[in-house]
């Protein structure tokens, strides 16, 4: 870019100094507006003080109390010892209505399948009249076996065993295997005072 030396006048005339002085005044007074507005913005910041923080030590800040939940105390297991009265009653009558204790302290290994099947009749016949005279018995589950059943959470596991891939909590749901038997009533015979229950069969002799 080249420029004009011509152009530039050589002499100041009255109009040219008088718009420098405008553009010298002009900025004069920007310089000066800035430099106002720079010290008001600063008393402003010393007029208001930024609320400061008091410093807490980490020591004196209380927790928040936590309402406690009652913890319910795990409840004992009781123990109760089995009386053997009435099992010992029960295998003396399986003994003698189907001579069941004969049958189990047998050593059947050296007898024939013609034989132990004859014998296994009696015994069967003869538990089979004892249980319908003394118990009654019904099923656990009442679904029918091999069908598929879903236990729900808090089942009894008391009543139901379950096996198998035990994965997770319940509900569960498998194949029920067996229904399972309850005694739903049980009545024995009294025993007369001084009975001696250990006795499960007398011996006999024949004179």
């Amino acid at each position: 870019m080249q420029i004009d030396l011509n152009l530039i006048p050589s002499t100041l005339d009255i109009v040219h100094v008088g718009l420098a002085a405008v553009a010298a005044l002009l900025l004069l007074l920007s310089i000066l507006l800035a430099v106002i507005s720079a010290f008001a913005l600063s008393r402003r910041t010393k007029a208001v003080p930024a609320p400061s923080q008091p410093a807490i030590a980490p020591s004196a800040v209380a927790p928040v109390p936590v309402a406690a939940q009652p913890v319910e105390p795990p409840k004992p297991v009781v123990v109760k010892e089995a009386t053997p009265e009435a099992a010992l009653q029960l295998l003396g009558l399986l003994q003698q209505e189907a001579r069941f204790l004969d049958f189990v302290q047998e050593n059947i290994a050296g007898h024939g399948d013609a034989d132990i099947g004859a014998a296994v009749r009696v015994v069967h016949e003869g538990c089979r009249k004892v249980l319908k005279q003394h118990l009654e018995l019904e099923p656990v589950r009442t679904e029918a076996e091999n069908s598929r059943v879903t236990l729900p959470k808090g089942y009894d596991a008391g009543a139901v065993r379950v096996s198998g891939n035990i994965v997770g909590e319940p509900p569960f749901t498998g194949t029920l295997i067996h229904r399972g038997w309850r005694a739903s009533r049980i009545q024995l015979p009294r025993l007369a005072e001084g009975h001696d229950a250990r006795i499960l069969a007398p011996a006999e002799v024949e004179l």
